[in-house]
């Protein structure tokens, strides 16, 4: 059931997202014949008046779309309710509405978050928690035998503490002690063991050793009643989110090399959704906020394929007087999906061979 409600709540972004554009189309009257989430074989379709809805095999995104260069179409070419007839601004609207369909229904989540569920707040348990490992298989604490779900309490006999100060303690002795071995106290379940890890030495000369690391504790979830106490909270939520995003996907670009191993693709957003649906369901607002912001970041690039590729060519046709000719925007928008879907379907494989479950298959 858990996986289900990670799909769900992708499937409804992404919905939420071609909705924006959809509904951006229609209110200004532009034609619009088909509406679609996944790419693929069609596996379930629903004809409208003069939209075909459908539901395709490969949930990678959505598209809607439009009769402007549809062979089968019986609309006249001149008809100014064809989206290629419009305006630069009536086409820019359409096309950046999906992104902004995104960031509102973000906030929105952010806002439910608050005022039904509450505001979490963790009630800190003595350690830190390792809740994944990272995808080396010979890492320092795959070598040590650390598992996901450990709780280190204690290094070299010093213990971690009960605060949020805990895991900059236990980073910085790891740090600080590269090819040095490290005594670990850990609990796992109801045992407590000793392990010996040795941490790796980084490029930079910092001691690593391949896992993740978050503060160990029960949330506790704080009602807010003040409506207006719920939109500022979720204001202030929702600019953290965003900021850390886009500093995320700066550190992408400008080190690509050292981040790109932190890529995930969909089995690895439907992995983390089903691991927060089951340990913390209420969390799944903040999750969905989460990846609402990210595709709306992702999707205003100026990348083939994606919208902010396509308002990059109507920049372009308002710099021009004129669009560029139309093989030219085939060519490179057909490029850029190959590339964006030979990239999905390699994450897809990454992550899948990464899952717990497939590795042990293979041990």
């Amino acid at each position: 059931m858990s996986v289900l409600a990670a799909i769900a709540v992708l499937a409804l972004l992404i919905v939420v997202h071609e909705l924006g554009h959809f509904m951006a189309a229609r209110l200004q009257g532009i034609h619009a014949n088909r509406f679609s989430v996944g790419f693929g074989p069609v596996l379930v379709k629903y004809q409208g008046p003069e939209t075909e809805y459908a539901i395709r095999a490969f949930p990678l995104g959505g598209f809607v779309g439009f009769p402007d260069d549809d062979p089968d179409s019986t609309i006249p070419p001149d008809d100014p309710n064809l989206l290629r007839n419009r305006p630069i601004l009536d086409r820019a609207i359409v096309i950046s509405a999906g992104v902004i369909a995104n960031l509102i229904f973000a906030y929105f989540l952010l806002v439910a978050q608050v005022g039904f569920v509450g505001v979490p707040e963790l009630n800190y348990q003595p350690g830190v928690q390792v809740p994944e490992l990272t995808s080396e298989v010979n890492s320092a604490a795959s070598k040590a035998g650390i598992k996901p779900g450990d709780v280190i309490l204690a290094v070299d006999g010093k213990s971690l503490g009960t605060d949020k100060e805990a895991i900059t303690s236990l980073m910085r002795e790891i740090q600080t002690h590269p090819n040095q071995p490290l005594d670990l106290t850990l609990q796992r379940n109801d045992q407590t063991l000793h392990l010996t890890v040795t941490p790796e030495s980084g490029k930079d000369g910092k001691g690593q050793v391949g896992v993740r690391l978050a503060a160990n504790g029960k949330i506790v979830r704080q009602r807010v009643n003040n409506i207006v106490d719920v939109f500022a909270i979720a204001a202030k939520d929702y600019q953290k989110i965003t900021i850390l995003t886009a500093q995320g996907l700066g550190l992408l670009v400008t080190n690509f090399q050292e981040t790109s191993g932190q890529l995930a693709g969909p089995v690895k957003i439907v992995e983390i959704g089903a691991n927060i649906a089951k340990s913390d369901a209420a969390a799944l607002f903040n999750f969905a906020a989460l990846i609402s912001i990210n595709l709306a970041i992702i999707n205003i690039l100026p990348l083939p394929a994606l919208d902010g590729g396509q308002l990059a060519f109507l920049l372009i046709e308002g710099l021009r007087g004129k669009p560029l000719p139309t093989k030219i925007q085939d060519g490179v928008m057909q490029t850029g999906l190959m590339l964006l879907l030979g990239l999905g379907i390699f994450l897809i494989i990454k992550d899948t061979t990464n899952l717990e479950g497939i590795q042990q298959f293979f041990k």
